[in-house]
């Protein structure tokens, strides 16, 4: 299982993201353009001490990533019908997030085998990236029984 951010926005949600990708075992690819430079320094200051504990991919593009990334794209995004914990999940997974700012675009919901939403109050917009991602992150690490021992 990975975690795929699309075209990040915000360097302090990539740190935290890498950060439990570190502490999870989640390997983070990252698809360029960012919102930011990014560089070693950069994700290193982001993520603190847990950079050198992280397994991080950049891939130059979309394209790239599809390329260089096997598994099954599950799409975190408010557009979605299935409520993330009544999807079915497995290993081989990537957990794909939009950009913070827009979500993600049209060949990226088409790229996606599974869409997935988080439940929320009516009015209200989107979670944060970083936290959606952990919240889905954790209900298909606990269906596949991956989480670190």
């Amino acid at each position: 299982m990975r975690i795929a951010l699309f075209q990040p926005d915000l360097p302090p949600n990539v740190g935290t993201l890498v950060r439990m990708g570190a502490c999870l075992g989640l390997p983070v690819d990252i698809i360029r353009p960012c919102g930011f430079p990014l560089g070693r320094e950069a994700l290193r200051r982001s993520a603190m001490d847990y950079f050198e504990q992280a397994e991080i991919r950049i891939h130059d593009d979309w394209a790239a990533f599809q390329q260089d990334v096997p598994g099954r794209r599950v799409l975190l995004t408010t557009k979605a019908s299935v409520p993330y914990t009544e999807a079915a999940y497995a290993p081989e997974d990537v957990l794909v997030m939009g950009q913070e700012s827009v979500g993600a675009p049209d060949f990226v919901h088409d790229a996606a085998a599974l869409r997935v939403r988080i439940p929320m109050r009516a009015g209200l917009r989107s979670l944060n990236v970083a936290l959606a991602a952990a919240m889905v992150a954790g209900e298909a690490l606990r269906q596949t029984g991956l989480y670190p021992q």
